[in-house]
Order: structure tokens, then sequence, then C-alpha cells
């Protein structure tokens, strides 16, 4: 019975002194868990005469009963105090005016140019990059476009004072010259002749002399160039399907690939994709209509070669489209010119947040 009474006085101590709930269940283990001191007591009925088991018994439950109301009793003091405590530091005083929405956003060029290189980083393409200002050759002799195509011209190229060697400068026109760039490179051409393979896409500005709806003297490409000694051009329509089903987010979009001609690639193909037109509403991957999208083809022997590699060993292909181009189908922008007017209420209109930049 002197145990009784030294465990409930200890029990009830330890529970009115737990300053929390993590310190008030340390006490109720302490007494009623498995090896708890109460819990102790009760294993001690089995070796007791039965008058003495059975008054030890009622005395004990009676125990054990007081401690729990006890600690009922206790649970609920703290948790009010708890709850107290942290409407006390989480309380807002609605007072205080808003606060502001978050200023800035990303551009839709932007936006679809971290689209693309997601989609095409899956596929195992990196990002190349290089200069605006380019010279004659990796901007047109490189790439196979003769001296009197129309691209040269003054009309339709923005041409820069040249060189001191008297080298042309012009604003790129397209942003092929990355490629040229890219496989000229001793660590690629070393790459490639060890058997591996080259495979790059290339996002930026370019420059032509065109201004109206459709066009803009400043504009974004996205090209793609894979270099290697197998792939063919079942490869490229593979890739091109995946690509623009994943971008415009239809599973079965369908893709029609047309002859046609570049300088720089031999064979070369335009790609459409299907779309119908209802009530003046384009409706991209159903209906009986086709819209073109983007060029490519089989990179042409010329181009290898002048890249310094042996076109007999060495092959691929390579496309280009327009970011902006693509950015109006999917977003449903109208007019190209208001991408660079820097009106404020288009770019919160048509903007993304920073932190669903990419789906």
């Amino acid at each position: 019975m002197d145990d009784l009474s030294t465990i409930r006085s200890e029990a009830l101590d330890a529970v009115q002194a737990a300053a929390d709930l993590g310190a008030l269940e340390a006490a109720r283990v302490a007494v009623l868990g498995k090896k708890g001191s109460v819990t102790g007591l009760m294993k001690t009925l089995g070796g007791l005469a039965p008058e003495q088991r059975k008054e030890f018994g009622a005395r004990v439950n009676q125990l054990k009963g007081e401690i729990e109301a006890a600690l009922d009793a206790r649970k609920g003091s703290l948790s009010a105090s708890a709850l107290e405590a942290r409407l006390a530091s989480e309380k807002i005083d609605v007072t205080l005016p808003a606060r502001p929405a978050a200023e800035g956003s990303l551009h839709p060029i932007g936006q679809v140019m971290d689209e693309v290189g997601a989609i095409f980083g899956e596929m195992g393409f990196t990002w190349a990059d290089g200069p605006d200002i380019e010279d004659d050759w990796h901007n047109f002799t490189a790439l196979n476009i003769p001296p009197d195509h129309p691209a040269r011209q003054m009309q339709d190229t923005f041409y820069l004072p040249p060189r001191a060697d008297g080298t042309p400068m012009v604003l790129r026109t397209h942003t092929s010259p990355v490629q040229a760039r890219t496989m000229l490179n001793k660590d690629v051409q070393k790459r490639l002749a060890d058997g591996g393979s080259l495979r790059i896409i290339v996002p930026g500005r370019t420059f032509r002399i065109d201004s109206d709806a459709t066009h803009t003297p400043m504009f974004h490409q996205v090209e793609g160039l894979v270099i290697d000694r197998t792939t063919h051009m079942g490869h490229l329509k593979g890739c091109l399907v995946d690509f623009c089903r994943a971008f415009f987010e239809v599973d079965d979009l369908p893709l029609r690939f047309r002859p046609s001609y570049f300088p720089f690639t031999e064979p070369s193909a335009e790609v459409d994709i299907g779309c119908s037109w209802k009530d003046g509403e384009l409706k991209i991957g159903a209906g009986d209509s086709w819209l073109e999208i983007l060029g490519s083809g089989m990179v042409h022997p010329n181009v290898i070669a002048n890249c310094g590699l042996d076109p007999a060993v060495y092959q691929g292909f390579a496309f280009g489209m327009g970011i902006d181009r693509i950015a109006m189908l999917k977003y449903g922008i109208p007019d190209l010119r208001a991408f660079f007017d820097a009106d404020l209420r288009w770019l919160r209109h048509y903007g993304f947040s920073a932190l669903e930049a990419v789906k």
C-alpha cells in the first residue's frame, strides 16, 4: 500500500509539472506504459492470495483511473495553451493593406524557349549558342548558300561594316551559323571520329529586313542538328512528330511532310500540322486543314564538307522553326508585333509566372 501512495504522489506531480505535450506523454509512459510503475503493480497481482488480490487490484485500478483523469485534464490545459500561443504568433492584422501583386513575369518568348529546351533535352539534345553578328562565311558560304542567293542581297540582310581584313559582316539571318561553328569544333570532331554523335538545339535572335503583321526585323528561331554515321530521314520524322505532339499537347496531332528546297539540306521537307478553322478560330489537332510550322531535311553533303567532316562518313538532319510563330499558335497571340511593343498590359496578360515556367 505504501508503494501505491508513493506512485500516486510521484505520478500526479509529474503530470502537473509537464510543460508541454511531449513531457506529458513521457510522464504517461513512465506510469502507464509497458514498463510503467502502475503496469508493474498490475503484473504482481498473480502472485497474491485471492483476498489480497481483490483488495489490492481494486486500489491499483482506482490509482490508474485517477492518473488517467489527471493526464486528460493536463492534456486539455496544455492543448489550449498551445493553441493560444499559435494564434498569438500567427495572427493576421486585417487592417493592413493587401500585399501588392508580384511585378514582372516571363515573356512568352522566354516561356516557349524553356518549353522547347525541356522537350528536346529529354531527347538528348544540348543547348548551343553563338554570336548575333556573323561573318559572311559562317552565315552563308558554310551553309551552301551561293553568292547570288537573295539572302545575300542588301534589301534582305542587315550588313555591317567589314572587319579590318575586309571580311563582310552581317546580323545573322538565321541561327544556322551555330551549326557550322559547332561542327568545326575540334572536340566535336574528335567525338564523332570516336563513334559518338552530335545533337544540339540553337535558340536565339535573328535579323532580316521584314516588317509587317507577320514579320519583324528581329525575331527568334530555334534550330536542331543531329550528326552521326547512321541517322536518316526516318529519325528526323520521328523526332519532329514527338516534339510537335509534346509542344502542342495533342497526343494524336497529325503531321505532314512536304518536299521543299533549302540550300543547306537535301532532301528537304516542310512540316505541316493538322488543324481546323471554325468561325475564324484556329484549332490545332483536328479538322481537314494544314498549317506549315517549320522546315527540315538531311544536312547537305556540301555543308558537312565545309565544316571539316567527310560526307561519305557522316550524315545527319537539321530543322528550324520560328519561336515567335509557335508561341503565337500555342497561346493564341494574334499579332507578332505585340511581342516587342513593351506594352505592360499585354505582358501582364500573356506573361508567365516564373514558378510555372515549364510544365
